[in-house]
């Protein structure tokens, strides 16, 4: 089998974005259960919470799932740009009543432990983002019996992705909540919008393309699919699902959100990523070209989101969100996905009629 013929083969062509602090494996199991393809973000686990995590969501069912890695080398920051980072914050940290943290030795967990326990799990899917894997251990995964797939901004990410024998494509489009998985040019010259980036990533790579970014409903899920997708990638429709694990400050904030709430930002955790727009973003706007890059930002600020969820205040926290997150209801995850799929196929049903094609 191909992952072309996998993601044929699925009943619902609608797979959830893994993300972490939000999706769980509950989440992954009702959506490959409901007839979708379930993600499990695995970023932040460690190694031994890998394969724990995929035995849980094998246990439960025999559909395929994917679990995604964001791929980095260990960070090495000087004392100094450490002790500058941390004062940048401690206005921050004083506000919340925390004492500024010590200078962390930890920042992330290893990169290589966590790919090894990855081959060990052998998922169907294994999917990647902020950077490429070697072609060796896209071979090694592929030898394993996962299927890869790479994050890409840009076509000349998927061709990168392509050349390297990967075996499918996530086109990101800028719309997207969560963190950029840009890696080949800055942010600026990689926010392509999800219509655009699908239909010109289908030009240039001969790869199944997942698109991700904006796709909320039914509708969005029949528009990408008529543009040559594969499947719909959907992230931040999930954020008020019943199996999210975003909490009721950030699924408040979701609902009283106004229009075209979300704003790109570096400052939370060294990386762009896009959110709701509240007061850390705003005030550390000016200076957020200045922290240090991800992992180190992200460890460094994760004191104050807690105590900021803790507390009750959204002003401080990562509330990651898409441009179209005024769409998200909620819901059981695997009942949310039965129902954009209805609506997809009266959309398709309406498009028929509009055209002209019988069905």
């Amino acid at each position: 089998m191909s992952l072309a013929a996998l993601l044929e083969g699925l009943a619902i062509p609608i797979i959830q974005a893994p993300m972490a602090g939000a999706s769980s494996p509950e989440m992954a199991l009702a959506v490959s259960r409901a007839g979708g393809l379930g993600s499990v973000a695995v970023a932040a686990f460690a190694p031994d919470e890998i394969e724990a995590a995929v035995g849980k969501v094998r246990a439960g069912t025999d559909a395929p799932f994917a679990i995604n890695l964001l791929v980095s080398s260990k960070p090495t920051p000087d004392a100094d740009t450490l002790d500058r980072a941390l004062e940048r914050l401690r206005p921050w940290y004083d506000e919340a009543g925390l004492a500024l943290p010590e200078r962390p030795n930890r920042f992330a967990h290893d990169f290589d432990a966590q790919f090894a326990a990855t081959l060990r799990a052998a998922p169907a899917i294994a999917s990647f983002a902020f950077d490429m894997i070697s072609r060796e251990r896209i071979q090694a995964l592929q030898a394993a019996g996962s299927y890869v797939v790479g994050t890409a901004n840009t076509v000349a990410e998927a061709r990168a992705w392509a050349e390297a024998g990967a075996d499918g494509v996530c086109a990101q489009g800028m719309e997207a909540g969560g963190h950029r998985g840009n890696f080949l040019a800055d942010v600026e010259a990689s926010l392509v919008g999800t219509m655009a980036l699908v239909a010109t990533v289908r030009a240039a790579v001969g790869l199944p393309v997942i698109a991700a970014g904006g796709i909320m409903d039914g509708r969005g899920v029949a528009a990408t699919l008529a543009l040559g997708a594969a499947a719909a990638q959907m992230g931040s429709a999930f954020l008020l699902s019943e199996q999210a694990i975003t909490g009721p400050i950030w699924q408040e904030a979701i609902r009283k959100a106004p229009d075209d709430p979300t704003r790109l930002t570096r400052a939370f955790s060294g990386r762009y990523a896009r959110g709701l727009e509240n007061r850390f973003m705003r005030e550390m706007r000016a200076i957020e070209d200045d922290v240090p890059a991800y992992p180190v930002q992200n460890r460094l600020t994760q004191p104050l989101r807690a105590a900021a969820a803790k507390a009750g205040d959204p002003e401080m926290m990562s509330l990651w969100a898409g441009q179209a997150i005024g769409l998200a209801r909620a819901g059981e995850a695997g009942e949310q996905v039965r129902r954009w799929w209805a609506e997809a196929q009266e959309a398709s049903r309406a498009l028929a009629r509009r055209t002209g094609v019988r069905t």
